[in-house]
């Protein structure tokens, strides 16, 4: 079976930054809806038409991935609105209850990067936010897609830990 929407991919792949530092793998199957919401634009470009066993190489730059950096996603809260035991890495969904700070989306993830005494350093950024990847990947198989996922135009939830705490708006994995 040919690549084309829609339908669901089993890919693995190799993710590395442009100087060859591992930032995922999968070294197991994972599906993803193809021609809905679950692939970058370029992984898409680069698998249609293709069938299974079809390898590929990519360089996907920061607006062909996660987007350019933007410190205006960055900012401070009180410490005091965070649980006791909090410490740089840990993300929330939306802004923390009780954040004061305006004008923030409430759609992101947002990271603590730093703690301090009095403040808590969060950013919206995803992490891969203005860096430049590669990304090595085979097509492992093809099937068609079930109703459920073209109705959702996803096969479900993400299951990679760095990529997924893309904004819902960029239709990211």
């Amino acid at each position: 079976m040919l690549i084309s929407t829609p339908c669901v991919v089993s890919l693995t792949w190799r993710l590395e930054d442009t100087l060859g530092h591992l930032i995922d793998e999968l070294t197991e199957p994972v599906e993803f809806f193809f021609g809905g919401d679950d692939l970058l634009g370029k992984v898409e470009e680069a698998i249609e038409g293709q069938q299974t066993g079809f390898e590929t190489r990519l360089q996907l730059e920061p607006e062909q991935a996660f987007g350019d950096y933007n410190p205006d996603l960055v900012f401070f809260e009180e410490r005091g609105i965070f649980p006791e035991h909090v410490e740089p890495g840990m993300q929330f969904d939306g802004l923390p209850e009780g954040s004061t700070t305006q004008g923030m989306p409430n759609d992101l993830i947002y990271t603590i990067t730093e703690v301090y005494d009095s403040h808590v350093v969060l950013d919206g950024n995803h992490p891969l936010a203005g860096i430049a990847l590669r990304l090595s990947l085979k097509v492992r198989d093809v099937r068609e897609a079930s109703g459920e996922e073209i109705e959702n135009r996803s096969v479900g939830q993400p299951v990679l830990t760095v990529l997924n705490t893309v904004p819902p708006s960029s239709g990211v994995h």
